[in-house]
């Protein structure tokens, strides 16, 4: 992988890093608990609980996806960034731009 394929992928995650940490910021406010004595009657209540339970799931991904962020952006710079951790198969950039950390194709569909 050239230096410049390099610069471009941690520009591009850098962006994307503040994008997962906005949404995981509103999620979190998505997330909180409803209030008992909140009268916004039965069925709104469980659609309210309803609700945050999705928003729960989505919050989940963001942090995982920020983790994952993270850890391609601290090893952005070792030899082996973009290669596949378990055969070594050079990772296409369009793969690593939607799915940081990813395995190549083949390993991927086999895990």
């Amino acid at each position: 992988m050239t230096k410049e394929e390099k610069i471009k992928i941690e520009e591009y995650l850098n962006k994307e890093k503040l994008k997962v940490e906005s949404k995981i910021e509103e999620l979190k406010e998505l997330t909180k608990p409803i209030e008992p004595d909140c009268a916004i009657g039965r069925v709104s209540r469980m659609d309210a609980i309803n609700n945050r339970s999705i928003s729960e799931a989505a919050l989940q991904k963001a942090n995982e996806k920020l983790k994952k962020i993270n850890i391609s952006l601290s090893n952005i710079s070792d030899e082996g960034f973009g290669k596949c951790i378990h055969c070594g198969q050079v990772i296409p950039i369009q793969r690593l731009l939607l799915m940081p950390g990813s395995l190549c194709v083949k390993c991927a569909q086999r895990h």
